[in-house]
């Protein structure tokens, strides 16, 4: 008998512009870290000990964020040596991936309660890694239809198979940045972000003395408060001289890491816990790696089958922004509620920090949740060489 599975807390970082943003002085270990005890933080009298696992999405997880990164943020966050650690990497879905395998050890009973998320410092640890050692096999593919290709060229592919505009995308860009500075200015992001200490260097011209001075980090850094759409209009595609993809339609280099704490029936009556939400199910699958965007069309109508969910039924759709064609191409076949789909900003606007922000997408789809009083949510994200996932929750 499967048991079902409740987040009884979801806290996240702001996000920070790469490569020379606000969290660019900061190792990932210590974001994700500062997040994770502010969230248990926020649990009174919790017996830390009785976390059996700790799960963490990483999409590059090598340098800074290699190691096994769970285990090292496990010791770091003041947590029993009993409180296990694992990393794992599912690229851009890795966050989600990480929440999913937490899911399914409480399901069959092999856990109580376990802490699941994602970070990446895209900063302090490059895209590719510090040294990629793709097959070159992949390189000699005659189709083009290979695990080489980047992820604005498969975004370019989408535009041109599915025919959008470069109008369109950089509507959509501009609709999402809009959205996330209202939702900033009115305060919905603040219940589910950790304030992040960090030290910064500072030249003083007048003298030439370099300061280290602390600061506080509490907003997320990417959404423009100057992006229009002529401005963005005027930029240049930057994968294809004949493109339509450009950096202002597309996602940022980010930083970040988002933490949940999920818990089985069992230990909210042990612990006196109050559920957030209930986690119905996941979906995966794969897709071809040269049109990798379009793995929500694929993910989310096996998902809400099985759980004889209709789409008209979800208050709230988190769909990971790595591209406005990503997303377009993604909503002429799914057809969400437009007013439903990425209410707050996503990708585009907030920032794309790859292995956190899955974890980071269902940390705000909660908050908003119950902010709204919806009943269900779905986080859906496309990921690189060609995947889909898709993870449906319910507000309780």
């Amino acid at each position: 008998m499967k048991n079902d599975v409740y987040i009884v807390a979801a806290k996240r970082s702001p996000v920070g512009r790469a490569p020379k943003g606000q969290f660019s002085a900061i190792r990932a270990d210590d974001i994700i870290s500062q997040v994770t005890k502010g969230l248990l933080s926020n649990l009174p009298h919790f017996d830390y000990s009785t976390i059996n696992d700790l799960i963490l999405g990483c999409a590059m997880p090598e340098g800074e964020q290699g190691l096994n990164l769970a285990r090292i943020v496990s010791l770091m966050s003041n947590l029993p040596t009993t409180v296990a650690g694992m990393t794992l990497n599912r690229f851009c879905a890795s966050g989600l991936t990480a929440i999913e395998l937490a899911y399914q050890k409480i399901a069959i009973g092999s856990a109580q309660l376990v802490l699941a998320g994602g970070v990446e410092s895209m900063s302090r640890v490059p895209m590719g890694g510090f040294r990629s050692t793709l097959n070159p096999d992949f390189l000699l593919d005659p189709t083009g239809k290979t695990l080489a290709l980047g992820m604005g060229q498969t975004a370019e592919n989408l535009a041109k198979q599915w025919q959008i505009s470069r109008e369109e995308q950089d509507q959509y860009a501009l609709t999402s940045h809009h959205r996330a500075l209202s939702a900033q200015q009115l305060g919905y992001f603040k219940e589910e972000i950790i304030p992040i200490s960090a030290h910064q260097n500072k030249l003083n011209l007048s003298n030439l003395t370099l300061s280290n001075d602390s600061v506080v980090i509490t907003n997320d850094e990417c959404p423009r408060t100057d992006s229009t759409y002529e401005s963005l209009s005027r930029l240049k595609p930057v994968f294809d001289v004949k493109g339509t993809v450009t950096a202002g339609n597309s996602s940022p280099l980010s930083d970040g890491a988002a933490m949940l704490l999920l818990a089985s029936e069992t230990a909210l009556h042990d612990h006196n816990m109050t559920p957030l939400a209930r986690i119905i199910g996941f979906h995966t699958t794969g897709v071809p790696p040269h049109i990798m965007g379009i793995g929500p069309v694929e993910a989310v109508p096996p998902l809400l089958h099985r759980h004889g969910i209709n789409r008209n039924e979800l208050d709230w759709i988190e769909l990971n922004e790595a591209f406005a064609a990503q997303v377009l191409a993604v909503q002429k076949t799914c057809q969400f509620d437009p007013d439903k789909l990425n209410p707050q900003g996503s990708a585009i606007a907030l920032g794309h920090p790859l292995g956190a922000t899955g974890a980071i997408r269902a940390t705000t789809l909660i908050h908003g949740l119950k902010r709204i009083k919806g009943r269900y949510g779905l986080v859906t994200l496309c990921v690189g060489m060609g995947q889909g996932i898709a993870a449906l929750f319910e507000r309780v």
